[in-house]
Order: C-alpha cells, then sequence, then structure tokens
C-alpha cells in the first residue's frame, strides 16, 4: 500500500483549498465565529480543520472512502486484518471491545488491576467479570499483568467464559506474556482482547515489548494520544482472525460511539501512520537511546530508585516498556504524589503518572535534548530539595491478597440497586455500590458488587489523610461510602 498518502489530511487540505461555505455543523462555520480571545489561545487554524466527515471530507454517500482507506492503511501499517479509528478515547473503546466478544449475563476474563473504565464496561455491558488477578511485586507494591497460569486456570474453571481482557503495558510499563494468555484462550477457541493503550509505539520498533497483533491477541485496543503522535481521544482498533466478527465489532462502536466524529482525530490519526512507517524506526531508535541515557544518569541520583529490565529477571513480568521512565522516590521520604506536585510547583515540570511510591516519565519520540536536559535537572533538584518538604501522614499499604475482595454480588446489579450511605464503621462487611478509586492511576480499589473490608478502608483512609483524590465515590473523603441495602 501507499503510505506517503494521508487521505483524511488531503481531503481536508482540499477542503480549505476549495473554500467550502457550510451550513451546517460546527456552528462555528471553521473559524468564522469563533471568538477573538478562544482563537487567541486554542488557535484559528483547529476550527478551520474541524469539518464533519459527511457532506465535508466527503460526500453523503461516503463515495471517495476516505475513512476506510485510511483504516485501511493503519492496518497494514501495523500488521493487522482490519482497523477502526475512535475519536471516543480507549476508554470508550474498551468498552465496544468488551462488548464485542460477551453480552449482558456472560462471562468475560477480565485483569483486576484494570483502569476504572473496564469496571464502567462491566456495570454498563452487564456481564459477569471473572477476575484475574495480577502478579503482586511486594517489594515495589506494584501490580504487574497476570500470567498465563492464572488465565488458564480460570478458563478451567469457566469453560462458559466468553474470552479475556488483558491490560498490557500497565500505567508503569510492564508487560504481560501476550503469546502465552493468546494460546491459553485459543486453546478453549475464545478471543483475547488486548487493551493496549499505552502500546501505540510497540509495532515500529523492534527493542520495544512485543505488539499484541504479532502475539496472536484478537482484538488490540491501543490510544494514539498516549505514546503516539495523535491528539487527546485518538484510539484504534486492531483485529485479526475470525474470533471477533468485524460487522459486529463495528455495529457495537456505532451503538456507543459519537455520530460527530472529530475531523481533527481522524486526521492526526492519519498523519501518525504515515510518519511512523516512513519514519518510525528511527525516531524510536532516537528515543530509545535517549530513555537510556536519562535512565543512566538518574540511577546515579541519591534516593530515587529506577526500574528497570530486573522485572524480568526477577521473573515479575515478560516485557519491560524502556520508554517508561517509572522512579521509587520512597527513600527520598516523599510519596510520588507530592513529588508530583513539588516538581510542577517548583519545576514546571508535569510528571506523566504518579502514585503512594513512584512517578513516571513517558519519553516519546517527540522529545529532545531540551526536554531531556529539563527533565533530569528537574529530578536533580527534587533530590536537592526533598528534606525541605513537608512530611504527609504514611499511607498504610495493604500487603499481598488485601486488594483481593469478594465478589458477592455482579457489578452492574450492585451499581443500579436500591443504596444506602453509611459510616466507614458500619460499611465493612457490606457490599459496595460504587467505584472507589485513588487517582491517579485511576485502578477501583473497590468496585460495585465488592464485600468492603476493614483492611482496605484503613488503606483508603490513609490515602486521604495523605492526599489521594477520589473521583468517582459519592463522599470523596470516604467518611462515608454508598452500599446496597439490606434485604
Amino acid at each position: 500500500m501507499d503510505h506517503s498518502r494521508a487521505p483524511v489530511l488531503e481531503a481536508l487540505q482540499e477542503f480549505r483549498r476549495r473554500g467550502d461555505v457550510v451550513f451546517g455543523p460546527p456552528g462555528h462555520k471553521q473559524g468564522r465565529g469563533t471568538d477573538p480571545r478562544v482563537a487567541e489561545v486554542l488557535g484559528l487554524d483547529v476550527f478551520r480543520s474541524d469539518v464533519l466527515t459527511l457532506n465535508g471530507l466527503d460526500d453523503r454517500r461516503q463515495s471517495q472512502g476516505l475513512l476506510e482507506q485510511a483504516q485501511a492503511l493503519m492496518a497494514d501499517a501495523v500488521g493487522a486484518e482490519h482497523a477502526f479509528f475512535s475519536t471516543c478515547g480507549s476508554s470508550l473503546s474498551v468498552k465496544t471491545a468488551m462488548l464485542s466478544v460477551a453480552g449482558p449475563g456472560e462471562k468475560l476474563l477480565l485483569s483486576r488491576n484494570a483502569h476504572k473504565a473496564v469496571i464502567a464496561a462491566v456495570i454498563i455491558n452487564g456481564v459477569e467479570p471473572i477476575w484475574v488477578h495480577p502478579k503482586f511485586d511486594t517489594a515495589r507494591h506494584l501490580a504487574h499483568p497476570p500470567e498465563p497460569d492464572d488465565v488458564r486456570q480460570q478458563l478451567h474453571e469457566h469453560p462458559d467464559a466468553k474470552g479475556m481482557l488483558l491490560i498490557t503495558p500497565t500505567d508503569w510499563g510492564t508487560c504481560a506474556d501476550i503469546r502465552g494468555v493468546a494460546d491459553a484462550c485459543h486453546a478453549v477457541d475464545v478471543p483475547l482482547i488486548v487493551d493496549e493503550a499505552w502500546g501505540a509505539h510497540l509495532p515500529f520498533h523492534p527493542d520495544l515489548p512485543t505488539w499484541g497483533m504479532d502475539a496472536d491477541a484478537d482484538l488490540v485496543v491501543t490510544s494514539v494520544h498516549k505514546m503516539g503522535g495523535a491528539i487527546e481521544q485518538s484510539s484504534v482498533f486492531h483485529l485479526q482472525h475470525d474470533r471477533v466478527a468485524p460487522e459486529a465489532l463495528k455495529q457495537r462502536e456505532d451503538l456507543l460511539g459519537t455520530t460527530s466524529a472529530s475531523s481533527l482525530v481522524y486526521g492526526a490519526l492519519d498523519g501518525w501512520r504515515r510518519q511512523m512507517v516512513e519514519h518510525g524506526r528511527d525516531l524510536l531508535d532516537t528515543a530509545l537511546h535517549r530513555a537510556k541515557r536519562i535512565r543512566g544518569v538518574l540511577q546515579e541520583l541519591p534516593g530515587l530508585r529506577v526500574m528497570d529490565g530486573e522485572v524480568i529477571n526477577e521473573g515479575l513480568t515478560a516485557e519491560f516498556d524502556p520508554m517508561k521512565i517509572v522512579i521509587d522516590v520512597r527513600d527520598l521520604g516523599v510519596s510520588g504524589m507530592q513529588a508530583t506536585e513539588w516538581l510542577r510547583t517548583h519545576c514546571h515540570v508535569d510528571m506523566g503518572g504518579s502514585d503512594t511510591c513512584r512517578i513516571s516519565a513517558s519519553i516519546t519520540h517527540a522529545d529532545n535534548e531540551e526536554t531531556e536536559k529539563v527533565l533530569v535537572e528537574a529530578l536533580r533538584t527534587l533530590v536537592e530539595s526533598a528534606d525541605s518538604i513537608e512530611r504527609q501522614p504514611q499511607v498504610h499499604l495493604p500487603g499481598p491478597g488485601v486488594l483481593e475482595l469478594e465478589q458477592a454480588v455482579l457489578p452492574r446489579e450492585a451499581f443500579f440497586a436500591p443504596t444506602e450511605q453509611v459510616s466507614a464503621d458500619s460499611a465493612v462487611g457490606r457490599i459496595a455500590a460504587e467505584m472507589i478509586s485513588p487517582y491517579p492511576p485511576g485502578v477501583p480499589v473497590v468496585a460495585p458488587g465488592e464485600v468492603i473490608t476493614e483492611d482496605v478502608l484503613d488503606f483508603l483512609h490513609s490515602g486521604v489523610a495523605h492526599g489521594f483524590l477520589i473521583t468517582d465515590a459519592a463522599d470523596p473523603s470516604l467518611q462515608t461510602l454508598r452500599v446496597m441495602e439490606r434485604h
């Protein structure tokens, strides 16, 4: 295929060349009605390129097939049989993918260290989750992806399960043995979905972890805005084999997706694919060397523990994405959340992720010598200034197994059941009717339908005192919790 082409971008360029006058959405009319104060911040070209696909970039019958061409080029670029663009982010794409494999009341294996978007999908779709618990790293207080044997065991215990959703890479760059999990699923002829939101770059360099399509996954969801070069909300479904019908996936996406898809997202996805095919190997090669260089410098700074390939050597994970600079800061006497806020306030550096123990920086093809220098110097300053950071109450980190709560009721049933708001003390032993997800990273500690324990509440309360942001609970202070009414 001709990867020098970018059908969506070319159509957008032609639209602007023609100077079409539009009498339909969007109402700003390609920027003519945009408040100059808005244009000053966002740029007028954003609005000039905000065009409907139908009766704008393409005609009512889609006779030019622009989107289909762009999606076919994407599939060819990454070795998939089909690719579908989504403008609603992978939070919605993963819901679509799950609904394409299992319907209401049917069983689906899920990694329990999933983002809240996956738990939301369980509630919306009405599937029965069969949790596959991650491999817990006690020293780092970190959940790595589950292993093939764990998946195989759950498939044996639940022969009516319709498939598996695997999250890899994690937010912290640790990766599953995708092929091993795919083999376990395919041995009983069920599909493997991979939520590879952090892996859009993986197909384009051999020194990166294994790409889901290459490892025989059936359906892979990527967030191209995370590690790729597209704008926020850019997501792609990649599909192969015949365990998930492409027409079923397309219909499920149509059910959940927007009817006002953004040409900005489509154009960015189209252009990123072209860039990666033409220059990706060289760009990522430079980025990999940069990440290695940064990691080497940081490893020499006192108080920082930089995660590297040792997690593979210790048998904790199959692969590790070296583009993720993951740094345990506990030896500085601060949490990752405190370190992140300090770096933003004092160095104007925004880290990619943080939790109780660590911070992370994502290195991509967009980084250069200047950003490398800024990151290293900011972290050097953090080390030198750590003693001046006010100490917060310690988080009571739970041990292995504490977060593996009993699923007493299906999440959908609990979420929509009659509920009551009770004091935290009274909530012990009760069935949760809400998600409780410390953010970041946004993995629910408590999901609807799970039995609340004293140990989990102790962890959460100590986290709130330390500065956890609880975005989804009815009472973010967690002084009260939403639980199912007793019958």
